[in-house]
């Protein structure tokens, strides 16, 4: 049988995409000779602290040590207990244990494959703090409910955005729905800086404390007490680098206007395969998505995912099951081993790997296309022509 896909793929599934302006910015640095503290890094601070409307933005090393720095910065305590989503990359959850912070995990709604907020309500205890949000593949999660929750119970929300640069909820960037917020800027995300993070906040005390954390040069700047912190921080380096800091300022430039050309690529798509018995999680009115991933699902529940995806790849598609492992069931959570870091002061039962079956069911059923962030040059077509011939999902 002869493939359905036979043009190349490179010229509009490439990312990141660089340019004279992205060189330019990095050769800036190198001739200015300041490789470690640069101000591009207040620069790239004070363009995401513009472009998601927020009072303060701390640059660190990866997204991974901005989530750290979060954690750090809400002030809980040993034994707290922290909402989880179990379907997201790693970093959403583990630097967490750094602090003695035990992750409870919880089911993903199936709308936006964002946190359920139904099951988080059913996991609170007389120990939860918080709760970690992630806008999981470039869809704002539910916020209404989530909010409410978190107002309900006086919980701290933890936004992991790093799926979302440019997303809009409510016409609110993502990036301003928590009261802390971090963005990762490693080199697959939609802004990229090679590696980096921004964490976001309006409140000077959780600004304060990230600080403390990790980047010395910066807590001798602190007006407050914290000050006396200067020569030692709280022993994490997070500074991010000059040049990944300069590379970044320039991706977020670019970034609606990469957004609005992934955004048309993979409606285009989209529309056709809606009309072939997927569903393409399209999002609803008063969420502006974006794109970090393309993933779809059939709307049978029956049908054998593995098969089609099979398929699929024999028409040249390049076609994948999701990349993130559910948590729950990894040998770091199942085997014991987070509870040598955590050394929690609480009983800390290691989760059930099949704790969470609407997840784990909902998990099998995605399929994971590539992304199209470049100029079409006629393999969307190709695509759903491949979808076509391998027919409707059933």
């Amino acid at each position: 049988m002869s493939p359905a896909i036979t043009l190349p793929h490179e010229p509009t599934c490439t990312w990141p995409r660089f340019d004279q302006d992205d060189e330019a910015a990095v050769l800036r640095i190198l001739r200015d000779g300041n490789v470690s503290t640069h101000p591009v890094i207040r620069e790239l601070e004070a363009d995401y602290a513009a472009y998601t409307g927020r009072r303060f933005a701390l640059a660190h090393s990866s997204g991974t040590a901005g989530l750290m720095a979060a954690f750090h910065a809400l002030d809980l305590q040993p034994g707290d207990e922290v909402l989880v989503p179990s379907a997201t990359f790693w970093a959403s959850v583990l630097p967490m244990l750094w602090f003695g912070l035990v992750p409870v995990f919880c089911e993903s709604e199936p709308d936006r494959l964002g946190p359920c907020p139904d099951d988080m309500a059913a996991r609170i205890t007389q120990r939860t703090r918080a709760m970690v949000v992630v806008h999981l593949w470039g869809l704002p999660a539910k916020m209404t409910e989530l909010r409410a929750l978190a107002a309900k119970h006086d919980l701290k929300i933890i936004e992991d955005a790093s799926h979302t640069h440019g997303a809009r909820w409510r016409d609110i960037p993502c990036g301003r729905l928590g009261d802390v917020s971090v963005f990762s800027l490693q080199g697959d995300k939609l802004a990229p800086a090679g590696e980096g993070g921004v964490l976001l906040t309006d409140d000077p005390a959780i600004h304060e404390r990230a600080t403390c954390l990790g980047d010395i040069t910066r807590i001798i700047e602190l007006d407050t007490p914290a000050r006396r912190f200067a020569a030692t921080s709280f022993g994490v380096k997070t500074r991010i680098a000059p040049m990944s800091a300069a590379l970044g300022r320039a991706q977020l430039t670019k970034l609606d206007a990469h957004n609005a050309r992934r955004n048309a690529n993979h409606r285009q798509l989209c529309e056709a395969l809606e009309d072939l018995g997927f569903e393409t999680f399209l999002g609803p009115a008063h969420c502006n998505r974006v794109w970090f991933e393309f993933l779809i699902r059939p709307r049978d529940p029956e049908v054998d995912v593995e098969a089609l995806t099979a398929r699929l790849q024999a028409k040249g598609a390049r076609v994948a099951a999701p990349r993130y492992p559910l948590l729950h069931q990894q040998p770091f959570f199942t085997e014991g081993h987070w509870r040598s870091i955590g050394r929690f002061p609480v009983a800390a039962p290691d989760p059930d790997p099949a704790s969470l079956p609407r997840t784990a069911a909902e998990n099998r059923r995605l399929l994971r296309l590539p992304n199209f962030p470049g100029p079409n040059n006629g393999i969307l077509e190709q695509y759903a022509e491949a979808f076509r011939r391998v027919g409707r999902p059933s």
